[in-house]
């Protein structure tokens, strides 16, 4: 026989929704707590919503409350990868391909038979 956790988040009587696990379940009661706060705080705004555009707009900042608080600069954005910095990721290692196929310049020698040598097969070609 198999035994199963449920948690479920109840509002004002009636089962909202079930979860398998307290840590979704939480969050969700947190999100629709958020939602009443917003649709109270709409509800005595000089704002005219119905009141099913009032909850819709109201469990929408609430599912989204991390952009709510960027938009609000409370919160700084995480920044995603940029596109520039994958590109150069990608042009590196052909750059260095490239480069290091390049013959590297000769190093100034003391007059010796380096110089001589650079001279009598410039000379021969």
């Amino acid at each position: 026989m198999a035994v199963e956790s449920r948690f479920v988040v109840i509002r004002n009587g009636v089962e909202a929704k079930t979860f398998m696990d307290k840590k979704s379940a939480d969050e969700y009661d947190k999100m629709l707590d958020m939602a009443d706060n917003l649709s109270q705080m709409f509800a005595q705004s000089s704002v005219a919503l119905s009141d099913s555009a009032n909850e819709e707009l109201s469990i929408f900042l609430a599912q989204h409350r991390e952009e709510v608080l960027v938009a609000l600069l409370a919160k700084k954005p995480t920044k995603p990868p940029t596109k520039k910095s994958a590109e150069k990721v990608a042009v590196t290692p052909i750059v260095e391909i490239v480069v290091s196929d390049e013959p590297k310049p000769i190093a100034k020698a003391k007059k010796s038979k380096a110089k001589t040598t650079s001279t009598k097969l410039s000379e021969a070609s």
